[in-house]
């Protein structure tokens, strides 16, 4: 890791689990870059949705043995929190300038040379998702590959405008109030573990619910007034030169944008993953869908499991496992063919 000032690591290892956090002054203000394991691996950076962190955003997903198994041993991990969205962060000022969307992925660039890290490995949920496809667009070069859950590419439809100037008006007049924090929850979860009347509200929206109380509103209003500004990405889609992997939940309110992205993309360097009773955010409410199509997808980067680990029957990795079709060169180059998760039904 290159040394400098504009670093501050912090010992938070008990808060983290094994992370450090990093301060990394960029132009547009300080980041919080959260880094788990070795820095001499294969770097791969994570970006959460509006209002989450790396706790709220991918907590489930590291928590799955197999998942953090694949993950970890393969990579180090470069937890980046939005502006302000880091756990403790102070207020923004209401006077601090407002980022725009390239400002937020310029921003990326300056922490990957920060860490003097090359190409690498991003993954990014829905608001993330956006900024590390972006980034990809702007900086080909710096981009092994893209993990996107629920992702925007598209400028905000009317609905989604009108939906998003609603929460930045109670943010400004009522900060995290009840009400925002259940409008953040429909964009996160399925109703499935968001509860009603009847059924409690499940652990992770619970979670999740607690880890909201922390944000300050005018931080995460900055975020989405970024986000409720982008342009469209469309255009510029099939120049992407990186492999893209695309997970979404089939309850999600972004999932006809996946689609949207998806019919876009390199048919050969894409694939798409529909997750059955599921919300935007995949990594928390159904982090076990994402195990297989992972490890396919890292195969291609000649990644795999530990080798202790690969027992696993939902393991692809033994190649009495893998279908001769999915090893086809129509298959992306990546072991993987589009994936649903649900069987349609005859008509």
């Amino acid at each position: 890791m290159a040394e400098s000032n504009d670093s501050i690591p912090l010992d938070t290892e008990k808060i983290y689990l094994g992370g450090k956090e990093h301060h990394v002054r960029t132009r547009c203000g300080s980041l919080s870059v959260i880094v788990y394991g070795d820095q001499d691996k294969p770097a791969l950076i994570t970006y959460p949705d509006l209002a989450l962190n790396h706790v709220s955003c991918f907590q489930g997903l590291f928590f799955c043995p197999e998942a953090a198994s694949l993950l970890l041993h393969n990579f180090c991990i470069y937890h980046i929190s939005p502006p302000g969205h880091e756990l403790g962060a102070a207020p923004i000022h209401a006077s601090a300038s407002a980022h725009c969307v390239d400002d937020l992925a310029d921003q990326i660039l300056e922490v990957l040379n920060f860490f003097g890290l090359g190409a690498v490995m991003c993954m990014g949920v829905t608001a993330g998702a956006y900024i590390l496809t972006l980034f990809a667009m702007k900086y080909r070069e710096r981009v092994l590959g893209l993990i996107l859950i629920s992702p925007l590419c598209r400028a905000p439809s009317w609905t989604e405008w009108f939906y998003n100037k609603v929460m930045s008006n109670l943010l400004y007049f009522c900060g995290m109030s009840g009400l925002l924090k259940e409008f953040l929850l429909q964009r996160y979860f399925s109703k499935e573990v968001r509860g009603n009347a009847e059924v409690p509200e499940s652990d992770i929206v619970q979670a999740c619910r607690r880890l909201l109380d922390e944000r300050h509103g005018s931080n995460v209003m900055q975020f989405l007034l970024a986000i409720n500004r982008r342009p469209d990405l469309t255009g510029g889609l099939k120049r992407l030169r990186c492999r893209t992997l695309i997970f979404v939940g089939d309850n999600s309110p972004f999932h006809s944008e996946a689609l949207h992205m998806t019919s876009k993309l390199d048919r050969r360097f894409s694939a798409l993953v529909e997750v059955q009773a599921c919300g935007s955010m995949v990594t928390e409410e159904q982090p076990h869908a994402m195990l297989i199509p992972l490890e396919y997808f890292f195969m291609r980067y000649g990644l795999y499991r530990p080798c202790q680990l690969s027992d696993s029957p939902r393991s692809p990795l033994s190649p009495s496992c893998i279908s001769p079709e999915l090893l086809s060169p129509e298959s992306m180059g990546l072991k993987l063919k589009p994936i649903k998760t649900r069987v349609p039904l005859a008509v």
